[in-house]
C-alpha cells in the first residue's frame, strides 16, 4: 500500500470514527430534548406507568397464590400422607386471611 493510499485510509477511518459519534451525539441531545420539553407530561406519563405496575403486581401475585393454594389443595386430594400437612398449611392460611 502506497503512503498515499494509507493516508486516505486513516482519513477514511477517522471521518468513520467522528460521523458514528456525531450520531451518537445527536440522537443523545434529541432524546435529552424530548424529555425536557414537557416535564408535567412525563411526570405524569411516569405517574401513569407506576400506577399500573403496582396495579399489575397485586394482581399477578394474588392470582399466583391463589393457584398454589388451589394446587396445594388438589395435592392434598391425591397424595394421602401430605393432606395432613397441606391441609395445616391452608388452615394457617385461612386463619390469616380473615
Amino acid at each position: 500500500m502506497t503512503d498515499n493510499k494509507k493516508q486516505r485510509f486513516s482519513l477514511f477511518q477517522k471521518f468513520k470514527r467522528d460521523q458514528h459519534a456525531g450520531a451518537k451525539r445527536a440522537l443523545l441531545e434529541s432524546l435529552l430534548n424530548d424529555m425536557y420539553e414537557n416535564r408535567r407530561q412525563i411526570y405524569w406519563m411516569n405517574f401513569v406507568r407506576g400506577l399500573f405496575f403496582g396495579l399489575g403486581s397485586v394482581l399477578g401475585g394474588t392470582i399466583l397464590i391463589g393457584l398454589l393454594v388451589w394446587l396445594l389443595a388438589q395435592l392434598g386430594a391425591v397424595v394421602p400422607f401430605l393432606s395432613d400437612f397441606i391441609q395445616q398449611i391452608l388452615d394457617t392460611l385461612g386463619n390469616r386471611a380473615t
